[in-house]
């Protein structure tokens, strides 16, 4: 077990990338699993395809995002609805494992607890909650927050983590700090992947995104811009 979580640690990172950190922790195989927040669903597909996991039932709240997801040619193991981790349509107890990649900051932080204790309902006895985090820290995080500043809602994810392991819903069995390669070819790519998306609620201030163009073209080579991002993972069991 963990005997202190951290929100940082500088000296503790390696070069990894989420499947990698996943596979040394995890075992999807043959389980029915839930993953809150999927995003565009790469890691929903690698569930299946790489890890093997007989079933997976992924949430998303961007309506956009998932009607996307649901244009995609998905394992028919996949089952995508539309919904957030602080109201889970499962009965107690369902999953033998829960997945959040980059999605408990998103979780508006006065429903945060709510969310980690309706995971606890609908987890197993003896189920995994896997959560994975970016780190507000270094240069990445810098430029990015410029498009939006992530700092307290990162930090109000991983308080309510801690919180929910003090109150004994979960133990932490493991802490993983990792870099992770992101390279972006221009400033096109860039801006389609962090500014012009269709979570985004409200347009940058006014001169913001040429403050954000400087800052990224600073980064620029002839191969493009290239960051390691800094992420944790925690890994909790709720106790049998």
């Amino acid at each position: 077990m963990v005997q202190q979580m951290r929100l940082n640690d500088p000296s503790a990172y390696r070069l990894d990338r989420e499947p990698e950190v996943l596979a040394g922790l995890l075992d999807p195989a043959g389980q029915e699993v839930l993953e809150l927040g999927c995003g565009a669903a790469w890691m929903t597909r690698l569930l299946v395809e790489r890890f093997g996991a007989a079933r997976v039932v992924a949430t998303e709240v961007d309506r956009a995002q998932l009607a996307r997801n649901r244009a995609l040619d998905l394992p028919p193991a996949i089952e995508l609805r539309e919904g957030g981790a602080e109201a889970i349509a499962d009965r107690d107890g369902r999953y033998a494992q829960v997945f959040m990649f980059k999605s408990l900051h998103h979780v508006p932080p006065a429903l945060m607890t709510r969310a980690l204790h309706e995971i606890h309902r609908v987890l197993a006895p003896g189920g995994a909650l896997y959560v994975s985090e970016p780190v507000y820290w270094g240069p990445f995080a810098e430029l990015t927050g410029l498009i939006h500043d992530e700092r307290a809602v990162r930090a109000a994810a991983f308080a309510a983590l801690q919180g929910a392991v003090e109150a004994g819903l979960f133990d932490c069995e493991h802490e993983v700090f990792y870099l992770a390669e992101g390279s972006y070819p221009d400033w096109a790519h860039f801006a389609a992947r962090f500014i012009d998306v269709s979570h985004r609620a409200e347009p940058l201030p006014e001169g913001r995104r040429a403050e954000v163009r400087a800052a990224f073209e600073r980064h620029l080579t002839p191969s493009g811009a290239h960051f390691l991002k800094p992420h944790r993972v925690d890994l909790l069991r709720k106790p049998g």
